[in-house]
């Protein structure tokens, strides 16, 4: 074994290469990008009183987010990503929905008292009181444009359309058969809104054709947690227990895809962008969803696969994305607000198209140059970074030299090979000693060995006399060593050990190589003759 593994180590071998699994594959230009939202150093850890029910992001730029937690609305702003201003005393009851409207000055939200809330974002004074669900509201959605309509839904299985204006109801959406608890407007039309139920049922509604009620039902299979129009318009995507699926509103309610890659319930879903101008995936909108088991999943819905995954320590209950691809947000169920920022190239910053308007580089503070003239100059600390014109002085690295390299500097010959013989490297052994014969002292050092050390060498000299990089020089070293020390080997069963050892391996070498001599004898004539023919 000891043979073996000195082999190993003299003669290193190349390993083949192994299939690599799906984990250890090399990442993606797509999954390089969701990886890039990380959070700023220098922004303290969001952690809201309670469970983070719904996120909604302002279309207008710098697109600030709002997150409803307890009575509570919290604005966060979208350069920043700090704590903007706090809404809480317009609410009797937990926040469970909001939405921004279209400019960006109010935001709807709806409680569990039943009343939804018009509120103006820079005096937080609630400009509406919009009446009249009996049981806790569970979705307020603005229209794409309109500033004068709202929809809510709530567990009392109504859909509410609104005027806000007059803080009267338009229409009762009646249909569902039990509680709704998520919905969109389309991005195309103000007047077509999408709805999801516990009833299993996904409606769509056109207030301006409400005769015959909903005007398309999608059937998702188990209770709706959200659903959402993606961009074109001709499709929504539904989210109910650990699946997410795609239909085709154009087609009559076609079911495309379904995606089933969490294990356990979807709790919101949202649509991201990648915010690139180069390359396969730029400008291409994706589906995010959140759920209770941790993740977070990039969906592609026009290739149907899952692109980019991404693990949190709790469970999560809400999604959101900016228009401009900087900022992703994703709330817990503890109230952690996990948020992530994008940095922002020079040649990303040409307005982006899409849903939501193009932006500009955020503006960074200026730092104040140092100068020679300032106190702050000369109080720099060694993480300091140099400047263009700063001259460089830089230390010397330390060569680190072996234990045996520093005996042989200072002539201490014997120390040396004792030191080498007590390594693992056969390589070190013989260069000390080709080192020694070149100064005239290894026959010195071997005479002067004790019986330990003795043992060292002569284990060393059984182990790689017989290998062929060292075999010259160690045969007739072997030789000198065994006339120089007869007399202590004979008193030490030890020593006589490492002999019988030797002799033996000798001998077996001695027996392969005779056996080669054969095998070369038989095969020399016939490759002669085969080369005649």
């Amino acid at each position: 074994m000891a043979e073996n593994q000195s082999i190993a180590r003299t003669f290193p071998v190349k390993p083949k290469l192994k299939p690599t699994s799906a984990n250890s594959t090399t990442p993606t230009p797509e999954s390089k990008y969701w990886r890039s939202f990380k959070t700023p150093k220098d922004l303290q850890s969001q952690t809201l009183v309670s469970a983070i029910t719904s996120l909604s992001v302002s279309p207008i730029s710098p697109h600030d987010f709002a997150a409803t937690h307890s009575a509570t609305v919290s604005i966060f702003s979208g350069q920043t990503l700090e704590p903007k201003t706090t809404i809480s005393s317009a609410f009797k009851d937990t926040v469970t929905s909001a939405s921004f409207r279209s400019d960006g000055c109010l935001i709807a939200a709806g409680d569990l008292s039943g009343a939804v809330q018009v509120l103006d974002l820079k005096s937080r004074v609630p400009l509406r009181r919009l009446r009249g669900h009996t049981r806790p509201v569970r979705v307020v959605r603005y229209p794409r444009a309109d500033k004068l309509h709202l929809l809510s839904g709530g567990d009392d299985a109504v859909v509410k359309y609104w005027d806000i204006t007059t803080e009267s109801k338009i229409y009762d959406l009646l249909g569902h058969k039990d509680y709704v608890r998520c919905g969109d407007a389309s991005p195309v039309s103000d007047d077509m809104f999408v709805s999801g139920s516990y009833d299993h049922t996904v409606k769509v509604w056109d207030v301006r054709v409400l005769n015959s009620g909903s005007v398309m039902e999608f059937d998702h299979g188990k209770p709706v947690e959200d659903v959402i129009y993606l961009p074109s318009g001709g499709l929504v995507a539904t989210a109910g227990a650990n699946s997410v699926k795609i239909w085709d509103v154009l087609g009559g309610g076609k079911l495309l895809y379904t995606m089933e890659s969490h294990n356990k319930t979807v709790t919101s879903i949202c649509v991201g962008k990648i915010g690139k101008e180069s390359g396969e995936e730029a400008q291409q909108y994706r589906i995010l969803s959140v759920s209770l088991d941790g993740y977070m999943k990039v969906f592609d819905y026009a290739k149907f696969r899952i692109t980019h995954s991404m693990r949190f320590p709790n469970p999560l209950m809400s999604v959101g994305f900016s228009p401009d691809c900087s900022t992703r947000v994703i709330g817990a169920s503890n109230g952690t607000m996990y948020i992530g920022r994008r940095k922002v190239k020079d040649s990303e910053s040409l307005e982006l198209g899409g849903f939501g308007g193009g932006f500009a580089p955020l503006e960074e503070p200026q730092r104040r140059v140092l100068r020679p003239s300032y106190f702050r100059y000369f109080q720099r600390g060694q993480n300091e970074k140099p400047s263009e014109w700063d001259y460089l002085i830089k230390k010397p690295k330390k060569i680190k030299v072996a234990e045996h390299d520093k005996l042989l500097k200072k002539f201490m010959h014997k120390e040396a090979l004792v030191a080498a013989l007590s390594g693992k490297n056969p390589e070190n052994v013989v260069a000390v000693m080709e080192e020694l014969v070149a100064r005239k002292k290894l026959l010195r050092c071997v005479s002067n060995l004790e019986t330990e050390e003795l043992g060292l060498l002569l284990r060393f000299l059984q182990r790689y006399s017989t290998m062929l990089r060292f075999s010259r020089f160690l045969m007739g070293l072997t030789k000198k060593v065994i006339e120089m020390r007869t007399e202590d080997i004979k008193f030490s069963d030890e020593l006589r050990g490492h002999i019988r050892n030797l002799k033996r391996d000798v001998e077996e070498e001695i027996r392969v190589q005779q056996t080669l001599q054969q095998i070369q004898g038989i095969v020399c004539p016939l490759l002669k003759i085969a080369a005649r023919r």
